[in-house]
């Protein structure tokens, strides 16, 4: 089968043998209101109340929302304000914890025997994709009447972050669980989990776990940025090619990041919801890389303490991986639930760009096939007709352009701005 173009990116993994550990309960958490792609949750408690850990504190009212539940148990300080990613401002719950994590009463596990009652579950969970824009789980496995094939993507192609891979590797059981319930409620009888070929260890352990079960396939990818992307994973592990107006749902393909999977396997079992995450803290200001599990809502600042950070050193921090992830600029900014990772780096220079050279590098690597050079000038002369033309909308800001290109143009960037410009993505960037 023929491989898709990427690039081959230096071994950065060094936290990829590092055992997941708690970092303990920290002193407040801010828990805002929009951990997920979709509309606001509205707060469900109030200053002065005490919450127990799992309790709901923000209600979702339709289902462009996934419930939020408090990370720790504690009494409410304030309900502030947040600023998301895209600049709005949401509701925010502080909490200042007792330290004593007493559960919720309504932390029980669901039953479930129904495709409808599963999903309400997994609702209820405030379940999200737990590696890219957080859309909520229930939406996902809605999406279709029914679904052909599972797609597990457990690739985690950023060069930086290890947290899926540690999870195949300590608790492989849970993905199964999970997966086994998916497969059962929607009735799906095939299943691809896709693994990058360099992660050796997870490779081994989840194909060992299901080689006695029917319908499960462990499928090693190439070992090539960027694997995790939709479109790629799909088409590496089951040969599908995603028109560039459908979604993998309209194909009846059900994608799914493995850590999303695992944590469907443990809701089932202990009705405990989402409230706390894997996060890979690495780079050159980290003195202990690790992966560490986190309360959802904890300052960064506490997550670097507990990685041997040395702030004063800091010149460049990211949420996230090293090709995708965004700036923070706020220390006291809370873990959200689909962030799986931080680096911070001590040095970092901004490249100096330059005129294009025409060497179409950027044409070689990309994915997708498109053209960056020329979305670039399209986009400088604001030519939407040249836009569509180009495919523009199919770019997954994946980064390949901008990383090979010997002029340092910022291609994945214009790429955005393109697309926010079209009048069918007004409403925001569609992923």
């Amino acid at each position: 089968m023929k491989r898709l173009n990427g690039i081959t990116l230096p071994f950065r993994k060094i936290t990829d043998m590092k055992p997941i550990q708690p970092i303990g309960t920290p002193r407040y958490v801010r828990l805002p209101m929009l951990m997920h792609k979709g509309t606001p949750c509205v707060p469900a408690v109030s200053e002065g109340e005490h919450v127990a850990v799992g309790q709901v504190i923000g209600r979702a009212e339709d289902a462009q929302a996934a419930p939020i539940h408090a990370s720790v148990s504690g009494t409410v300080t304030a309900l502030t304000e947040f600023t998301a990613e895209d600049g709005s401002a949401v509701p925010c719950v502080e909490i200042r914890a007792d330290r004593d994590q007493v559960l919720s009463p309504d932390c029980k596990p669901p039953k479930a025997e129904t495709k409808a009652e599963f999903i309400a579950a997994v609702q209820a969970s405030g379940g999200v994709g737990l590696s890219g824009a957080g859309v909520p789980t229930a939406q996902k496995l809605a999406a279709a009447d029914s679904f052909d094939i599972l797609i597990v993507n457990g690739a985690e192609c950023d060069p930086a972050l290890s947290a899926d891979c540690r999870l195949m590797t300590e608790t492989p059981q849970d993905v199964l669980d999970g997966i086994s319930w998916i497969m059962k409620m929607l009735k799906i009888r095939e299943v691809r989990i896709g693994i990058m070929k360099d992660k050796i260890a997870a490779i081994k352990t989840m194909s060992d776990l299901c080689s006695t079960q029917k319908g499960i396939t462990v499928c090693p990818l190439p070992a090539v940025y960027p694997q995790g992307a939709e479109k790629v994973v799909v088409f590496h592990t089951c040969g599908r090619i995603i028109p560039e107006d459908q979604t993998a749902a309209d194909l009846h393909i059900l994608v799914l990041n493995v850590s999303t999977c695992a944590f469907i396997g443990q809701y089932m079992q202990t009705g405990i919801p989402l409230i706390e995450r894997t996060v890979t803290v690495t780079g050159s200001a980290v003195r202990k890389p690790g992966n560490y599990r986190v309360p959802v809502g904890t300052p960064v600042m506490n997550v670097l303490d507990a990685a041997g950070c040395e702030l004063e050193t800091v010149n460049m921090l990211l949420n996230g991986g090293m090709m995708m992830g965004s700036c923070i600029t706020d220390l006291n900014a809370p873990v959200l639930r689909q962030q799986n990772g931080l680096v911070a780096m001590k040095k970092y220079r901004p490249p100096k760009k330059s005129p294009c050279i025409r060497c179409g590098r950027c044409m070689q690597v990309c994915p997708m096939g498109l053209m960056p050079l020329k979305l670039e000038e399209a986009y400088e002369k604001q030519d939407l007709q040249a836009l569509r033309k180009l495919h523009v909308s199919l770019c997954m800001n994946c980064g390949c352009c901008s990383y090979i290109c010997p002029a340092h143009r910022p291609l994945a960037a214009t790429n955005l701005l393109a697309k926010a410009i079209l009048p069918e993505n007004a409403e925001g960037e569609q992923k």
